[in-house]
């Protein structure tokens, strides 16, 4: 199996409504943060159906996979590799951990990021050192910073905040909607564990998250816990 049959098989899953939609839902326009990506029209469930079934191709097919100029074929090839890490020996773990992290410019739309980065990232430093996390929420590339901030997923599943509430504290003046969006769901996900340390996170920073970033931890709040938090 190559990663041209694997496209093949990913085209024939492709619905006209579907490649007209797309490109809009993922701002690929110019100046848009997904300028000039390309899809061929497949929704993800039909992508992890796909990823799944060739999930021992060969490494180097993975590669072919994830530099593709198509989407839903860099998708595959990362849905392949947490397939593969779920059931890695930690040696195996630590390669696919590294090279996800040495193609980050290939993992460059927020669904990409999304559905990988808490599976491989996250996962694989459960029980490590975390500094990684803060070199990529310095970096230049957004979806590094957003990788940063997903991988952390893993961490508040498991009753870890620490991490998601240093991390929001330092990107609280990020300027990117999406940073805005990935932060605030975060906030939401550790406040669903520990809603005091929320709370207390709100009390001292509330007045200068951005609004968007605000609402999204307040989602499981009531409407007058929302209403108190967003009138800062």
């Amino acid at each position: 199996m190559t990663a041209k049959d694997i496209q093949k098989e990913l085209e024939a899953l492709s619905t006209p409504e579907k490649k007209e939609f797309l490109p809009r839902f993922f701002k690929t326009g110019k100046g848009q943060y997904g300028e000039g990506d390309k899809f061929i029209g497949v929704v993800v469930p039909d992508t992890r159906k796909v990823a799944k079934s060739h999930k021992d191709i060969s490494h180097a097919e993975i590669i072919k996979l994830l530099h593709s100029e198509y989407h839903e074929c860099r998708l595959c090839a990362l849905l392949i590799l947490v397939e593969r890490f779920k059931k890695a020996k930690e040696s195996e773990r630590k390669e696919i951990y590294e090279f996800y992290l040495s193609s980050t410019r290939w993992i460059n739309n927020w669904d990409l990021v999304d559905l990988s980065a808490k599976d491989i990232v996250g996962e694989y430093l459960v029980d490590k050192d975390r500094a990684i996390l803060y070199k990529l929420a310095k970096s230049e590339l957004l979806w590094d910073q957003r990788i940063a901030i997903l991988a952390t997923f893993a961490f508040i599943r498991r009753g870890d905040l620490d991490d998601i509430f240093a991390l929001s504290q330092k990107l609280l003046r990020h300027r990117h909607d999406l940073m805005h969006k990935a932060v605030g769901w975060m906030l939401r996900e550790a406040g669903k564990k520990d809603k005091n340390k929320l709370c207390g996170f709100l009390d001292r920073h509330r007045g200068e998250m951005p609004r968007t970033m605000l609402r999204y931890s307040l989602e499981k709040f009531s409407a007058e816990e929302r209403a108190h938090y967003m009138r800062r």
